[in-house]
């Protein structure tokens, strides 16, 4: 049996790696790391130099000698295809191989930038007569978009299996928003499809391990979940100055 811990910063993008541990039924512990006010714990930091989450580490080979591994896409592929037998990923041979690819890069490629675009320029202004304003908005919705034409044609991301592309993209329409407020209301498809995705027993037992003060049905409401209470704090001290 594989030796393996996550080490996820709560109310963050690690959640994907435990939904994906318990898809593939493998397990693994989960060590949560609560955020200090925002970032990482000096605990985190300790195990990667970036403070990165998650972290995932693998002792089955060499428990005194661990591997330790970051970015949550280069870990879902290493669990996938050293531990997983290929299961929630698409092989080369299926017709559908290229959608699970393009869909399963789609979120850290394409939709995560965007949003992190648009939260560095609001930081700043969120007055729409700025350009910048106005260009960041934009080019998110259009990323919202495609996804959303996406899931309603198919019911999801590479056609008619779940995947882990599936996966790596629900944390950005759920709890991403607690950092990034935005209403999905324009977007039914990107809703329903959230339901199906959080209605599966992996993905319910993972949030209950990894955050389980988080509230699934604020995650997945069309409002969202509303700002994490240390970033809230944070804005009204700097708005109080």
């Amino acid at each position: 049996m594989p030796s393996l811990t996550v080490h996820h910063l709560q109310v963050g993008q690690g959640e994907r790696i435990p939904w994906l541990l318990e898809e593939l039924g493998i397990a693994y512990e989960v060590k949560p790391y609560q955020r200090a006010p925002i970032f990482s714990p000096k605990e985190l930091k300790d195990l990667h130099p970036l403070g990165a989450s998650p972290v995932l580490e693998d002792a089955t080979e060499d428990a005194k000698n661990p591997l330790f591994l970051a970015e949550s896409s280069a870990v879902a592929d290493y669990l996938i295809h050293k531990y997983g037998n290929g299961r929630l990923a698409l092989a080369p041979s299926d017709a559908n191989y290229a959608d699970y690819l393009y869909w399963f890069h789609y979120t850290n490629g394409t939709l995560q930038p965007a949003i992190g675009r648009r939260m560095t320029v609001y930081a700043l202004t969120q007055d729409q007569t700025n350009p910048r304003v106005r260009m960041v908005d934009e080019r998110l919705q259009l990323a919202f978009q495609n996804l959303n034409d996406r899931v309603e044609k198919k019911t999801w991301l590479a056609g008619d299996e779940f995947t882990a592309a599936d996966i790596m993209a629900v944390f950005s329409f759920t709890t991403m928003r607690s950092f990034m407020p935005y209403d999905l209301s324009p977007y039914p498809g990107i809703l329903a499809w959230l339901k199906r995705c959080t209605e599966r027993e992996g993905y319910r037992t993972a949030m209950k391990k990894a955050d389980p003060e988080l509230d699934i049905e604020g995650l997945i409401s069309a409002k969202g979940p509303g700002l994490f209470d240390a970033l809230k704090k944070m804005m009204a001290a700097q708005q109080a100055k």
